[in-house]
């Protein structure tokens, strides 16, 4: 057992004592669906009520702890509550909130901090721009890029999550998430991202086969695009299954922006602030971005949003050309500087860059003993492991995978899926938790694998009996019925599936 004065997180997590959803869990998911919008997806896979966040730990109003490797999907890097962010929204709490676009001296205090966090040419060369959603910071990037080059047209990629606000949606490669919106799309070029696992332009032989295919659209003038204004990239894709792409795609893909004028914008928003165990994932490829989006941690869990561009891009802006009443809020701004230095002055970097690959030894250990695992991909603590029918057709098995969340649940441990499937279980605990947590969620983690190979299936609703968790129960647990997540039933409304 390890010395316990200085954590964060619930020292007893996992700790269920009444399964989930439990009794007051159930009442409030069922005032949610009785008066919020059907629209509402994380209840049907996590159905549970959180009353407190600690750390890298949460307590639902059942009084069930679970250790959180979720972190609002990357929004908390630094854990729920972390000291330092307390202690500098409480300090701006007292000063003031809202400021439109006019200077206080949190605004400042964070602009200095982040110019100096920045990768490559933008480190103290970079003008930015706030904004409240990564969605609409990425719009706002393929707009500056546009203005800036005075072309129109973005490369994406295929397995890109980019957001789903406005016309960003379209940057985002999900057809569902089309179906959303009547914004016009714009000008999207598709290419698929080099994914050494499933490759389609040659990506388990390096980016070659990308960059070919991207020097034919340029090129060729009967390959269908007229103009490219930008390359609009994910360093290691989030949404599209944490996939890994070769170590010269990134290079490569600078290199090719070079040669045609075309502008490089990095969505860092998933990868950045420490997720892969540098401050930005590029940085782990060496290459500059001449723009760069970031969200989700830079808030500490507050809405903020930052594009950063090199200070050489444009001349001018017009006044009003991104606008936005909540954007830069001072709160936020606060708690987005107090982040930049906590990870800028702690060892939470080298931990995760340490951290990291012993996690990923250890998920490959527990895949070569599950043959349903087919592949376990990552940097740092972004992590995914992908389930398939069996490892030489390479099938997805999304079903598997959302079976493997709820028994996850059970056990008291959030994971997510993702990938175009939904196959890929991702590891995205925040970067602070504790050695003896990330110990306990592996056993829970090859536990539930355990249960749902003896033929345990998934059964809706399946009532289970009450079980002690925590350090001292966490030997192999008996088979049994993992219930799918379910809210509770609001007369008249029939819930959808679980599709998403």
């Amino acid at each position: 057992m390890t010395d316990r004065a200085g954590w964060l997180s619930f020292p007893d997590a996992p700790r269920i004592v009444h399964p989930p959803p439990g009794p007051r869990s159930r009442e409030l998911l069922g005032d949610q669906a009785r008066w919020e919008t059907d629209a509402v997806g994380y209840p049907h896979y996590f159905p549970i009520a959180p009353r407190i966040g600690q750390g890298a730990t949460i307590e639902d109003v059942d009084g069930n702890r679970f250790i959180d490797w979720v972190g609002g999907i990357c929004v908390l890097n630094l854990g729920h509550r972390h000291p330092r962010l307390v202690a500098a929204l409480e300090r701006q709490s007292e000063e003031i909130w809202h400021t439109l676009e006019l200077p206080t001296e949190a605004r400042v205090r964070f602009l200095k901090e982040l110019r100096e966090t920045l990768p490559g040419k933008l480190h103290n060369h970079a003008r930015i721009f706030f904004s409240v959603t990564g969605g609409d910071c990425v719009e706002t990037a393929v707009n500056l890029a546009d203005f800036a080059t005075g072309k129109r047209g973005t490369v994406a990629f295929s397995g890109a999550y980019h957001g789903v606000h406005g016309g960003a949606v379209h940057l985002t490669s999900g057809r569902r998430y089309h179906a959303t919106t009547s914004f016009p799309s714009g000008s999207v070029i598709r290419v698929p991202y080099p994914d050494p696992y499933r490759p389609v332009l040659g990506a388990d032989e390096g980016a070659a086969g990308t960059i070919s295919y991207l020097e034919h659209l340029v090129n060729d003038p009967h390959s269908g695009v007229d103009a490219i204004s930008s390359v609009l990239v994910e360093p290691i894709l989030g949404e599209g299954g944490y996939v890994v792409p070769p170590d010269d795609f990134l290079p490569s893909l600078r290199e090719f922006c070079d040669r045609h004028g075309i502008l490089l914008i990095v969505d860092e928003v998933q990868t950045g602030l420490g997720r892969t165990g540098k401050m930005w994932a590029v940085e782990h490829s060496g290459v500059s971005p001449d723009i760069v989006c970031i969200a989700k941690s830079i808030g500490g869990g507050l809405p903020l949003a930052v594009v950063a561009y090199r200070d050489d891009l444009v001349r001018e802006l017009p006044r009003g050309f991104h606008l936005g009443t909540f954007r830069a809020n001072a709160l936020a701004l606060a708690a987005g500087a107090e982040t930049l230095k906590v990870l800028r002055e702690g060892d939470l970097l080298d931990r995760t860059r340490h951290r990291g690959p012993e996690l990923l030894h250890r998920f490959r250990a527990i895949a070569d003993r599950h043959p349903m695992i087919g592949d376990v991909r990552g940097r740092g603590f972004m992590l995914g492991v992908e389930f398939v029918r069996d490892r030489t057709s390479r099938t997805a098995w999304g079903e598997r995978a959302k079976e493997m969340r709820s028994a996850l649940l059970a056990r008291g441990v959030l994971m997510h899926t993702s990938g175009s499937w939904d196959q890929v279980l991702r590891f995205m605990a925040p970067l602070v938790i504790e050695d003896e947590l990330l110990e306990r969620g592996l056993l829970a983690f090859e536990d539930a694998l355990e249960s749902l190979e003896a033929g345990a299936e998934p059964v809706r609703g399946a009532p289970r009996a009450p079980r002690p968790t925590g350090p001292g129960a966490l030997a192999p647990m008996p088979v049994h019925a993992v219930p799918s997540p379910l809210v509770p039933p609001v007369p008249g409304r029939d819930l959808p599936g679980d599709d998403a």
